[in-house]
């Protein structure tokens, strides 16, 4: 094989371990308790070429005032993606109070960042109990349900895996109450909507609101470069 080949044949196996690292490293299982556990894994050291990583897409949900959005409505903006369940126990709340704190932090250059939190429960979470949800964190958080397929469609595009399971932590047998096992990373993405890192449960918020800074400065707010 010539050295062009070589090169191309490396970089893709790069953003296949990199798809495999963001899938892998970060789930976490909720069995055996309710609240379940976290593979804690350190971010990316720097930001992924925007298109080089096959996470994230085009999708079309409902926002919590209950209107259609798709991703070219976030157009413009980085935007920051966590995915959970408003009946989460611990692991949601934590995370958005987190990501609420970031935007304190950002000060004016939270407006170059849109905030999605995208429910893994659609069943449940309608667009009025997300819109109560997310007003308790931040009012620049937006919340985004759907159908179950909707919901499906965004999840397997950024390659998150979750189930429903039992308040037991064993599997859900189709009545009852439930939780929902998911992953816990929150990804931030280019204006456009493609993968440039994402941070792991428990990033602090200082460290998330420095990496926001230099990806503004990187990539561009609104009205920078994509």
């Amino acid at each position: 094989m010539n050295s062009r080949g070589l090169r191309v044949l490396s970089g893709f196996l790069a953003a296949v371990a990199l798809v495999l690292a963001v899938a892998l490293g970060a789930a976490y299982v909720m069995r055996g308790t309710s609240q379940g556990l976290m593979a804690n894994q350190p971010k990316q050291e720097t930001f992924a070429e925007p298109g080089s990583v096959p996470i994230g897409g085009k999708f079309s949900l409902v926002d919590h005032t209950g209107e259609t959005v798709t991703n070219d409505d976030f157009a413009g903006k980085l935007r920051l993606v966590f995915f959970g369940f408003t009946n989460c126990p611990d692991i949601c709340p934590t995370t958005l109070a987190e990501i609420a704190r970031t935007i304190e932090l950002l000060m004016d250059d939270a407006d170059a960042v849109e905030y999605l939190f995208v429910s893994l429960d659609p069943e449940r979470d309608t667009p009025a109990v997300m819109a109560e949800y997310v007003k308790a964190f931040d009012e620049r958080i937006t919340g985004l349900t759907g159908t179950v397929d909707q919901v499906d469609a965004m999840a397997g595009t950024y390659r998150v895996a979750y189930e429903k399971v039992g308040m037991d932590g064993e599997a859900y047998q189709g009545s009852g109450d439930y939780l929902v096992s998911h992953q816990g990373n929150t990804y931030l993405m280019s204006r456009s909507g493609e993968y440039l890192t994402h941070f792991s449960y428990g990033t602090a918020p200082e460290e998330m609101a420095e990496t926001l800074r230099e990806a503004i400065a990187r990539f561009g707010g609104a009205g920078g470069e994509i």
